[in-house]
């Protein structure tokens, strides 16, 4: 959920740079660029790709900011732009004749954190839990691309149902009900790997 310190904060940045305040467009990159890549990131799963998103993201943002009504937070509406972003570089990409599998970057595990408790685990519970969030980050970049994204939004960036509906312009009902399939469509990814999950 966004808090409404950063919405208020925001507006006021925003307000500045329709009022001609070029440096308020700087700020506002600043304050969102990190959760912006970091977002991008877990959708592309590749460096390179990310920061282009990321770019082509904040290019739009810059041309569309000065119609900005306000009728959804600024970081909803940034996430709709990534979103839109990744899905256009995706429809590139299938345009071309081939792609090669080497262009996408693996990076170390752990995109997706698994809960762990308190206390010192073992080497063995480490190597289980590394194993698992390695299944998860598979089985999540296999998903078509609209169901990665509500996956990653709701899991990872712990948006709500409604931030998310305002990102990806969907009904509430639409967001849920997309959000179980893509739910059943990552167990159904990662049912070979059951007894992974069941590893004590």
């Amino acid at each position: 959920m966004i808090s409404g310190k950063v919405q208020a904060d925001d507006k006021i940045l925003i307000e500045r740079f329709q009022n001609g305040d070029s440096n308020a467009f700087d700020a506002l990159v600043n304050r969102h660029k990190a959760r912006a890549y970091t977002y991008a990131f877990r959708l592309t799963r590749s460096q390179d790709e990310a920061s282009d998103v990321v770019a082509e993201a904040f290019v739009r943002v810059f041309r569309a900011l000065g119609s900005f009504q306000g009728n959804s937070a600024f970081p909803t509406w940034l996430y709709r732009i990534i979103t839109n972003c990744f899905l256009d570089l995706r429809k590139k990409q299938k345009s071309r004749s081939a792609a090669s599998l080497d262009d996408v970057v693996h990076t170390e595990d752990g995109e997706m954190p698994l809960q762990i408790e308190a206390e010192m685990p073992s080497p063995h519970a480490i190597a289980v839990s590394k194993a698992r969030v390695s299944k998860i980050s598979e089985a999540i970049e296999q998903l078509p691309e609209y169901q990665r994204a509500i996956i990653l939004m709701y899991h990872a960036e712990m948006m709500s149902y409604e931030d998310i509906a305002c990102a990806l312009n969907l009904p509430i009902g639409t967001v849920k009900s997309r959000l179980n399939r893509a739910r059943l469509s990552l167990r159904e990814l990662l049912e070979p790997s059951v007894s992974l999950f069941a590893a004590a």
